[in-house]
């Protein structure tokens, strides 16, 4: 029992690597302080539960699945596409089955699902969580363009043409239309805030 808390506990630290490390695409858009995997992460989670509730889907399912779907760069970092066209990438699946090797049988199985559910898109609820992964990266693309970043065209455009579900399609073409900032405007009656 103790070497199995001491396995969790372990992960539990592994996982919080991810508040630290930094999403490598956006360095190399020049964004000077990027958000952390584990910001886009929650984000994702989010948008995951919302796309899949409009497509009639479990959406705590695919928000579980967002919040797992980038751990492995616990071990692996944030790799840009640019590197990965050097490098031998080993599956998710893999480094997910190696980080959750010391942990009970139920918190393993857990989390193994949860990732080969993701990778095969295996469920809607796994379309949507992927097609949330792409537009967040689109939303923050958007704010990161607002805040004077030239460079996030290509994050856009490539997030916005891996969308596959009619919800993500939609609300991808919202974020276009608006500014990131219009809720605030249209919450406080269209008055300037300080």
């Amino acid at each position: 029992m103790a070497e199995e808390l001491a396995g969790v506990t372990g992960l539990l630290y592994e996982l919080g690597l991810l508040k630290r490390y930094r999403r490598t695409g956006w360095l190399v858009a020049g964004v000077r302080d990027p958000e952390s995997i584990a910001d886009h992460s929650f984000r994702t989670a989010v948008i995951a539960a919302v796309i899949t509730a409009m497509e009639g889907g479990n959406p705590e399912r695919a928000a579980f699945m967002s919040l797992f779907h980038d751990t492995q760069e616990a071990r692996t970092t944030d790799v840009h596409y640019l590197g990965k066209r050097y490098l031998e990438v080993t599956p998710n699946e893999e480094v997910t089955a190696d980080q959750v090797r010391d942990v009970p049988r139920p918190v393993a199985e857990m989390i193994t699902g949860a990732v080969g559910e993701y990778e095969e898109r295996a469920s809607l609820e796994a379309v949507c969580a992927r097609d949330a992964d792409k537009l967040e990266c689109l939303v923050q693309a958007v704010e990161y363009r607002e805040q004077g970043n030239r460079n996030v065209q290509p994050w856009i455009d490539s997030s916005l043409a891996a969308l596959t579900t009619p919800s993500a399609k939609r609300l991808a073409g919202e974020v276009l239309r608006t500014g990131s900032l219009e809720w605030v405007q249209r919450l406080l009656g269209g008055e300037q805030s300080t």
